[in-house]
Parts: C-alpha cells; structure tokens; sequence
C-alpha cells in the first residue's frame, strides 16, 4: 500500500495537501513529463514531426493525469524498480507501450508519419524496457539513437502502421539515460516544492514583521542558556525571526532559480544526443535552456557544431529540452558533481531550522511557566488523548519534528555527493533521491506550518511583563522602577547586565528598538501583506 503521511502529521499526502507536490505521484509526473518534453524538444529541433511530440504528449497525460490511475501505476514502477535499480526502466517501458498502442491506431492520433524515426529505439512488447534489444539491451535506461533518415508516410495499412508506430517509439528516450531523467524530474519536484513554500514562507515573512512592527518596544525578559539575562523586546525577538525566516526564503529562492537541467546520456558524453543533432544552441545567457552563468569568468569554449548530415534545425537539442522545462542547463554533466541537488538540500534544511528556531521560542513561550504565548485555536487543534484541559502548541511541535528531522537528511545528500564516482555512482545516487524528497516534504510542511502559527500568534502581555518583573525585578510597579540610595542595588544586578528602570518604569532595553528598525528597513519593504515580493521572483 502506498505511504500516505501517516507518520509525518502536517506533512501527510492526502489530495490537496501541500506536500503532496513531493509524493510518490508528483515525482511519477515529473518523471513523464521529463520524457514528453525531450521528444517535444526533439520536434523543436525538427528530428521528429510536431505529430509525434503531440503523440507522446497524450500518452503521458494518459498514464497520469488521473489521481487513482497515477497512484496505480506509481505502486506498479515501484514494485519492480528494482529490477533495474531505478524507476525510470519500468516506466519508460508503460510510456513506450501506451504511446505504441496510440501510433498503432488508424485515424486521427494514429499512424503518424514520423521525419526522422526509425525502429531501432526499441518497443514496449518487442525490445528491451531500457530501449536495446531484448537482449543485449543498457540496464541503465540508455535508448538507442533514432536514424535521421527521412521516413515516409506510414500508410493506412497494417504494416505501415506498425512500421510508422516504431518510428514513434523510437523518439521516446532516444539518446537519454535514466540518470538524465530521473534527476531532471527529481529537480521538477524540488522546483515545485520551493514554490509552494515560497508561497507560505511570503505569508510567515508578513506575519513576523507585523509582530515585530507591533511589539517593538515592549519590554520582555531576555534568555541566555535557559536563564534569566537582560530586558530586550518582543519586537526584537520577533525581529530576529524575521530576519532569519526572510534570509532562508532568499536562499530557496536562489537555489530553486538555479536548479538545473540533468543531461549527459549513458557515461556524459552526449553520444547518444549527437546522433540526433547538436546537442547545444550557440551561445547562452543563463535563461532557461541556455546555460548558468559560471561562477568566474572563465574561456568560452566554441559552440558544438552539428553533425554532418544532420536535419535541417536540428541544433541546440539539450538547450531546447531545458527550454520545455523551463530549467537553466550547466555548461557540463553533473551525473557526479552533485553541486546540484547539494545546494537545494542546503537550503530547504536551512528553511527547517530558520523555522524551527521560532517554533523553538514559541514553546518555550508557550509553557504555563512561563505563559507569555499562545498558538492559534482551531477546533480540535492541540487536543490531547488523556487530558481534556490540555491545549498543546501542536503547530509549533511540528515545525521543531521538521527542524530536527532535516540535518540528517541534508547530511544524507552530502555523504552521497562525497561518494559519488565515475561516470555514474554506484549506490551514492540513489541513496540521495529519498532523503531529497523528505527535505522537501519537511520544508512545505513547515512552513505552511510556520505561517499559520505566526499569523494567529496570541501575546499574553500581563505575561511578558510579570515575567520580567519577577525575575528582573523591573517593569512599572517593580522594585526595580523606585529610587534607590547608593549601595542599594539589588542582588544579581552586576549579573543582568546592569539592567535597570526609571523612575517611571521605563526599562533600559538597550538599543534594541534599533534593531528591530533596521531589520524591518532591510526586510519588510520587499513583501505586501501576505509576503508576496514586489515584482513576483517567479
């Protein structure tokens, strides 16, 4: 039976969840629509007619585009994956038989004329499922190149049929591997994943700098190692959430931005690619289908030329491939050089523990000892099992289990990263694709997470104050506000800092309203109220 987030509370699966854009579904998806969009590429380049893009378009959508249907097909990849050592080879061989089933069928959809398709890519009943024979086929997903022949009509008749259907099979996954597609579509998902919780992170961003707009001089009890320290604000506590909540929304941005294209074909060296046509568009610019611009300037290499007898447009196929997907393309494989996946993984664990660090306060808040927070209401939100008084801060409990479930994810991609060899890992690039999903299911979570919670946050004030005025001894009505005749001062005083109240009761916070002006000056003005930045980053 498939997971469905029983375990992971705030993160479960179930349709219309957040999460449910890093599910075994979404990933299925991505997966085909990798697929789909490298033969809608090759159409781009004039390898293939537009007729077999659009073939191969509807195949996909076929296979996925209903929830129950995708889910089956999902549990059926997965139960035989390992047959190959990846879910590519399975699903490539249902794509490849659905999309023959289609290009079999006489009449519209059917029987297409493919310029440039040959049978030799494989079928889904007459080959291999990685596209070679049946058997001396690549193991590793690794299609057979389509001949660039000119192809006839197919004719109306069986065998034209059937010789026009295994021209259209041929485009599917010609020229690719299985590591092309599964990292593009694992990059799709972590794409996904950093917009909706961009979304949510734009909202908590909001919500933090009103906090700290609104509480900026009330005087509250700072905490050094557990214990009593100096006054401070809650606005300025609140301040250094938002300064931290803003700066890991500005890193998943930047890491979702640059998350790249995966190509390379069977050992990175685009042989497969090169048989179809060139494999790069001349010259790039860092959009989508071009490549990222290198970190140092450094010699341009020439453009790959084309390959002799190539098509007419038959250029730039990868450039094309990353423009269909809307994806920037690296100036080389990154098969090994997981820099990648490794980036992303930083950031989406940085987004956990920015958050975890506020739903840290937050509990510590909420304690009845301490009794200066409370989590928003929500009918049987926070109800405990044994206790009907009880009122747990759930929202918060959550963001922390994501805060400290991510290190170890994180360090999973940087283990497999540093183990990665050859031309194709052995073992260190599959160790990575689960812990990359969990670290984005744990990011939406949290931070859908985290919004909630920071826009219902309830301030007790006569908390905040009596706490100060306890420990501290400052605050109106405090000891610490009369006048005191030299030698007078209060036990501990040295200990606070020197912290002291006038006679009005003013508490010397230092300049702690400063720094919650200057963090709302750098941070606020970027959002509108719900977080969105001026100008939409997407």
């Amino acid at each position: 039976m498939p997971d469905v987030g029983l375990l992971t509370p705030g993160a479960d699966l179930a349709p219309g969840s957040p999460a449910g854009v890093t599910d075994d579904v979404a990933v299925l998806r991505a997966l085909l629509a990798a697929e789909a969009a490298w033969v809608r590429a090759q159409a781009r380049c004039g390898v293939v007619g537009p007729e077999v893009a659009a073939l191969v378009d509807d195949a996909a959508r076929r296979l996925a585009d209903d929830d129950t249907a995708a889910l089956a097909l999902a549990t059926d990849v997965a139960r035989v994956a390992a047959g190959g050592g990846n879910p590519v080879i399975p699903l490539l061989a249902r794509l490849r038989a659905e999309v023959q089933t289609a290009a079999r069928a006489p009449g519209p959809g059917g029987t297409v004329a493919a310029d440039g398709g040959s049978a030799d890519g494989g079928s889904a009943d007459g080959g291999s499922a990685d596209g070679g024979s049946a058997d001396g086929g690549s193991a590793d997903g690794e299609a057979a190149p389509v001949a660039t022949a000119d192809g006839g009509p197919g004719g109306t008749d069986a065998a034209g049929r059937e010789a026009a259907a295994a021209r259209v099979v041929g485009a599917v996954h010609a020229g690719l591997t299985s590591q092309d597609v599964l990292d593009t579509a694992l990059v799709l998902v972590l794409r996904d994943a950093a917009r909706v919780s961009d979304a949510a992170l734009g909202r908590a961003v909001a919500a933090t700098a009103a906090l700290a707009r609104r509480y900026r001089e009330v005087p509250a009890l700072g905490r050094t190692l557990t214990q009593p320290a100096v006054p401070t604000t809650l606005g300025a506590r609140c301040a250094g959430w938002l300064q931290a909540v803003a700066e890991s929304r500005a890193a998943l941005d930047r890491a979702a931005a640059e998350l790249p294209l995966a190509y390379g074909g069977a050992a990175g060296t685009l042989a497969g690619t090169l048989a179809l046509g060139a494999p790069f568009e001349p010259g790039s610019s860092g959009e989508p289908g071009s490549s990222v611009e290198p970190v140092e300037t450094a010699p341009v290499p020439p453009p790959v030329e084309p390959v002799e007898n190539a098509p007419p447009g038959a250029t730039g196929l990868v450039d094309a491939w990353a423009a269909e997907l809307g994806l920037p393309v690296t100036a080389g494989p990154w098969h090994v050089t997981r820099f990648p996946v490794l980036r992303a993984a930083a950031a989406l664990a940085e987004t956990c523990a920015a958050l975890g660090t506020v739903a840290a306060d937050v509990l510590v808040g909420a304690r009845a000892e301490v009794g200066e927070l409370r989590e928003p209401a929500a009918p049987g939100r926070g109800a405990s099992s044994a206790m009907a008084h009880k009122r747990n801060p759930v929202l918060s409990v959550l963001v922390r289990r994501s805060a400290l479930a991510a290190p170890a994810l994180l360090a999973q991609v940087a283990a497999s990263a540093g183990q990665a060899v050859d031309e194709r890992p052995d073992g260190a690039w599959h160790a990575e694709w689960a812990a990359l999903q969990q670290l984005a299911r744990h990011a939406v979570a949290a931070s859908h997470a985290a919004a909630e919670l920071l826009e219902g946050l309830e301030v007790v004030a006569d908390a905040v104050a009596g706490n100060l005025r306890q420990q501290l001894g400052l605050g109106p009505g405090s000891a610490g506000a009369d006048e005191e005749e030299p030698g007078d001062e209060a036990p501990g005083d040295e200990e606070a800092g020197g912290a002291r109240a006038g006679a009005d009761g003013v508490v010397d916070v230092g300049a702690a309203t400063a720094v919650v002006d200057r963090v709302l000056s750098r941070y606020a003005p970027a959002t509108g109220p719900s977080g969105e930045r001026a100008g939409g980053a997407w």
